[in-house]
């Protein structure tokens, strides 16, 4: 019956609203010709559906919670989401919150997606799996609730840099290896505004993952195509632009937002010894 071709979206989306399994929204989406009214219908008619969510309301406020030591040796950050303004500032929301960068301090170090990370969410947080504890809160307040990501920084013989915007809308965590002490610390906070207001996707050219420089590529050939370049420059010319674009989306090659004069990269070699290795920036409303 199917009348339009089920996306990995449209089975995302289902799975969202249905809490059933992948295999079953896909065929329902399936069975339904791909109308999402109807497969959730047909769920809930099997029996599958694990509970009726709310349909066409996204969990796009919330604010990011951020802690990080005077000296710089430790650094934890979780995003938590909700529907509205108002519930970001109840008391249950904000308890919430500090329960997450708790689970966030005792997480192994990195960025991890909470969504993607079935042994994080079974994890005990508050006495129950970290999943149910944000189910149960959300069930509490009447509104929809997101724990979508959380970081870890400890580094050893290295440095943390944080920063949280004053809305709590940004929060960035920086992690700095080789140095310690004011200078370098000082440093790593300078490098985590700097990331809060430009937004690169990596710290150097060549970490930019395979996938983006691909997409980039796909849009820089239909770009000059549409250009009328002749064929025997375009390759040349697509290179130029995937070579700017990393320039200007890795991080240690960006002009630093205090002094453009310099890059981010100048600005960490300042301190002897110092290297970026990760940072994550969570911003409320991104993906």
């Amino acid at each position: 019956m199917t009348t339009k071709t089920i996306t990995t979206k449209d089975i995302s989306e289902l799975r969202a609203r249905t809490g059933a399994g992948i295999g079953d929204c896909k065929k329902a989406l399936e069975e339904t010709g791909g109308d999402m009214d109807a497969a959730a219908e047909l769920l809930r008619k099997k029996g599958i559906a694990k509970a009726e969510k709310r349909a066409g309301r996204d969990a796009m406020q919330g604010l990011v919670f951020l802690e990080a030591s005077d000296g710089g040796d430790f650094g934890a950050m979780v995003e938590l989401n909700c529907e509205t303004d108002f519930v970001a500032k109840t008391e249950a929301f904000q308890a919430l919150g500090l329960e997450l960068l708790a689970f966030a301090a005792a997480a192994p170090a990195g960025t991890h997606r909470l969504g993607q990370d079935g042994e994080l969410l079974a994890a005990p947080m508050g006495g129950k799996p970290a999943g149910e504890r944000v189910k149960e809160v959300a069930g509490v307040i009447g509104e929809a609730i997101s724990a979508k990501r959380l970081a870890h920084f400890r580094p050893h013989g290295g440095t943390v840099g944080a920063y949280l915007h004053h809305n709590r809308q940004v929060g960035v965590l920086v992690e700095v290896a080789g140095a310690t002490g004011p200078a370098a610390l000082a440093m790593a906070r300078d490098v985590a505004l700097h990331v809060a207001s430009a937004d690169p996707v990596a710290v150097r050219p060549e970490d930019i993952p395979a996938e983006v420089m691909e997409r980039e590529r796909r849009i820089a050939e239909e770009q000059v195509a549409a250009e009328g370049k002749p064929e025997a420059i375009r390759a040349k010319i697509v290179d130029g632009k995937l070579r700017k674009f990393a320039e200007e989306r890795a991080l240690l090659a960006q002009p630093f937002v205090k002094d453009e004069a310099r890059t981010v990269g100048d600005v960490v070699k300042a301190v002897p010894g110092a290297m970026v290795v990760r940072f994550a920036r969570f911003r409320i409303g991104e993906a």
